[in-house]
């Protein structure tokens, strides 16, 4: 594995090492004393898998606070996404910046979410899925989310927004009285 940082503090790409043969390859796509190392969250509580039948469907931006914050490891398994990680740790230095990536089937990269950190995408493709390795059990209580589309944080999204939840729509954005991001 190659792990990189990210612009995002905490956040980093990994990129696999394949070792090909005439089988076709292999490669580790998770390694605790490499993510240890990197200085990433390495426990791993829970595993989601995320089916998008449409193109445009856009899941996010979420995240959980105590008791159950939680780091992810985000891969394309089929299709691609426009990956999106966004810091709301008050006294981060990226504090609300955001990073985009490109996950694709194609291209095999993951995208580190550091705890604490909003995550969401956008599907590219019909029949898009996307694996999730994540740190802490999913948490009702603990759950946050902010907009896609609220203004202060100026995310890009690389195509039309056609599908969303209504809990994702009802994200309130950063200026409204009473929106948090602890």
């Amino acid at each position: 594995m190659q792990i990189t940082p990210l612009a995002l503090d905490g956040a980093a790409l990994v990129a696999l090492e394949p070792r090909h043969d005439d089988r076709g390859f292999f490669a580790r796509s998770f390694c605790r004393a490499e993510f240890t190392a990197a200085g990433l969250e390495p426990a791993v509580e829970q595993v989601n898998v995320s089916c998008n039948t449409a193109a445009g469907t856009l899941r996010g931006l979420h995240w959980q606070t105590e008791p159950a914050p939680e780091a992810k490891l985000v891969r394309c398994t089929r299709g691609a996404v426009a990956d999106v990680v966004v810091d709301v740790r008050p006294g981060s230095p990226t504090y609300l910046q955001h990073v985009v990536v490109e996950l694709t089937a194609a291209n095999r990269l993951a995208v580190y979410v550091p705890p604490l950190c909003a995550h969401g995408y956008l599907t590219l493709e019909p029949d898009t899925e996307v694996t999730y390795q994540v740190s802490a059990p999913y948490t009702p209580g603990a759950e946050r989310g902010l907009r896609y589309d609220d203004p202060a944080l100026g995310i890009v999204w690389p195509g039309p927004v056609r599908h969303v939840s209504d809990k994702d729509l009802s994200w309130e954005a950063l200026d409204a009285p009473g929106a948090a991001t602890t």
